[in-house]
């Protein structure tokens, strides 16, 4: 029977994992905007891109006329990356499902100020429940189902540029998808399989990503031979459905570069991942990705840019308009150890007054800088006259609203440089240039209003000792905590390879800030940086030991078919049970050297 796609709903198979849990959020909202339908039951080869086809004027305008009423699914998908459904930009909606309910949570960078939401209680930080821990998941069903069609088109294959650039896309997501929870229908996703079955292991997603990429960047490459007739259309196609590039709208169009640029950081992000778990095969694919040409300045960032395509940062909402989200007391104590520049502008102090409800000392509003301890059992209520948490800090919206939602940060791939070159590979430079030029350029803000950071910079680079911070609970639960960051910032030539790791990862983290998912993923990977343990992890499966933390999602399925599935493949492609304690093959409990 043939199939259907809802091209404005994109996300229909998931939208089971995408109700919001807000309390004014009405299930079924999504479902009353004009829907189109069209043939969804194509079956091509995905991994094949004949980038050498050579068309001709008129068999490029039929092959587009066939494929352009998909092609907006294909904008679609690229909002749903971060925080985007039912063909809207990204929004607080799904933003929160995707990262704020979760990897926020996880990597330390946020908490929940309250438990009382309308889909469910959230209990603590590692509550294992589906009615918060579902959602990252279904992103990636919502890529998938704008992504696949197209990329399965009979015609697509005759724009290979355009087949190129949205798998690209979904390598992006499964990337993702695979670091979330570990394995997933990778194969049959890819070729259209209307019930997928067989789980594919992490380690067969991510070479099968590797060599889409390798693909990907040929076909781009190629691009320059081809006539001119040929790259203004190519260009035209982009303008039209294609968010992640600001050359697009800067009338700075650079081609295929930009894209490239993001085919060869996203392997180089991949091949820093797999270092403990097959070390050889990391160094090939991270110095292949370099000598390729990996992003080398802000201009080459891919995102979504809410200056160009017209929103404002989820989190704005999320944290403001909400109180669903407050930062977390070793985020907290992290930046302040370090006297970072976000303790001066970014990271707000409390906005109301917040008593001690054990001795009664009152905390005077907009007094300090203070974080939510994560795993804490918080109370009801979203408005400060319910629930004093409420006035814990959160993050400035003037500097926020604009805040790009990135793909990869040129800071980002800085720093996996510098990892690479600790490491002894080939990174094009040393680790102590691509370390300071990767603090340089980590600022969360939209790059063409960066002023705060810039002036706070240099100073900041020189601190050879931490603060000795404590961190305090002004409502008084539980003990003061001494900091856990025992590093400055500085680059010291004398320091050990680890002492080195840790300040590379720690400056990474901050920089990646709130990219919680691949901040996460770090975390697991090399243990920095170091954090304030999460507390009543026993509110999860029971499988996070107090001191641990959570190694991965849950798939957590109810339905029957999806457990049969689970249980006939996923678990051994999993290597494990499906718990929050198990380690994804990346993640291998050894030494970082």
């Amino acid at each position: 029977m043939k199939r259907k796609i809802f091209l404005s709903v994109l996300a229909v198979a998931a939208t089971f994992s995408l109700q919001s849990c807000l309390d004014y959020d009405v299930p079924g909202d999504e479902m009353n905007s004009d829907q189109s339908q069209l043939a969804n039951d194509f079956q091509g080869n995905i991994d094949q891109i004949n980038y050498r086809i050579k068309p001709t004027q008129e068999n490029f305008e039929a092959a587009y006329k066939e494929v352009f009423p998909y092609l907006g699914s294909c904008k679609t998908a690229q909002y749903c990356l971060r925080g985007g459904k039912n063909g809207d930009v990204p929004g607080a909606h799904a933003y929160q499902r995707q990262y704020g309910l979760g990897p926020d949570c996880y990597a330390n960078y946020m908490t929940i100020p309250h438990r009382d939401f309308m889909y469910g209680t959230w209990t603590s930080t590692y509550s294992n429940s589906n009615d918060f821990n579902g959602d990252p998941r279904g992103s990636y069903t919502m890529v998938k189902n704008g992504l696949i069609p197209v990329l399965n088109h009979p015609q697509i294959d005759s724009i290979p540029e355009v087949k190129a650039i949205n798998l690209l896309y979904y390598c992006i997501s499964a990337q993702e998808m695979a670091d979330i929870s570990g394995p997933f229908t990778y194969v049959e996703d890819k070729k259209n399989i209307e019930n997928p079955s067989v789980y594919n292991t992490v380690e067969d997603i991510y070479k099968g990503i590797v060599q889409n990429l390798d693909t990907i960047v040929a076909c781009l490459r190629y691009h320059e031979t081809r006539p001119n007739w040929y790259k203004e259309r190519v260009r035209d196609i982009l303008m039209s459905f294609n968010e992640t590039n600001r050359d697009l709208y800067s009338g700075g169009y650079t081609g295929m570069t930009t894209y490239i640029k993001l085919a060869n950081s996203l392997k180089l992000r991949m091949a820093m991942h797999i270092v403990k778990v097959n070390p050889s095969l990391a160094q090939k694919w991270a110095e292949e990705a370099v000598r390729d040409g990996v992003v080398e300045s802000i201009d080459e960032q891919s995102g979504l840019f809410p200056v160009v395509s017209g929103f404002s940062h989820p989190l704005v909402d999320i944290i403001w308009n909400w109180g669903d989200s407050r930062i977390s007391a070793s985020f907290e104590s992290l930046l302040m150890s370090l006297d970072h520049p976000y303790t001066k502008y970014l990271i707000t102090k409390n906005s109301n007054e917040i008593t001690n409800k054990k001795t009664g000392a009152v905390l005077p509003a907009n007094k300090k800088i203070v974080g939510i301890r994560s795993g804490i059992l918080v109370g009801d209520g979203q408005s400060y006259g319910q629930n004093q948490r409420i006035a814990y800090s959160g993050l400035d919206r003037n500097y926020l609203q604009d805040a790009p939602l990135y793909l990869v940060k040129f800071a980002e791939v800085d720093f996996l440089r510098a990892e690479g070159a600790l490491r002894g590979w080939n990174m094009g430079g040393s680790a102590q240039f691509f370390y300071e030029r990767g603090i340089r350029n980590a600022y969360l803000e939209e790059p063409d209003y960066v002023y705060e950071y810039k002036d706070l910079v240099d100073t900041y680079m020189q601190r050879e000792q931490p603060i000795a911070y404590v961190q305090s609970d002004p409502m008084g639960d539980g003990a003061d905590w001494q900091s856990v960051t025992k590093i400055g910032v500085k680059w010291n030539d004398a320091d050990s390879k680890e002492t080195k790791l840790e300040k590379i990862i720690t400056q990474k983290y901050i920089a990646l800030f709130p990219l919680s998912t691949e901040a996460w993923t770090e975390m697991r990977r090399t243990g920095y940086p170091k954090c304030f343990r999460v507390l009543n992890t026993s509110d999860g499966d029971g499988s996070v030991r107090p001191g641990e933390m959570i190694r991965r999602i849950p798939w957590q399925s109810t339905d029957p078919i999806e457990l049969k599935n689970i249980n006939e493949t996923g678990l051994d492609a999993l290597g494990g049970p499906d718990v929050q304690g198990t380690r994804l093959w990346w993640d291998v409990e050894a030494p970082n050297f």
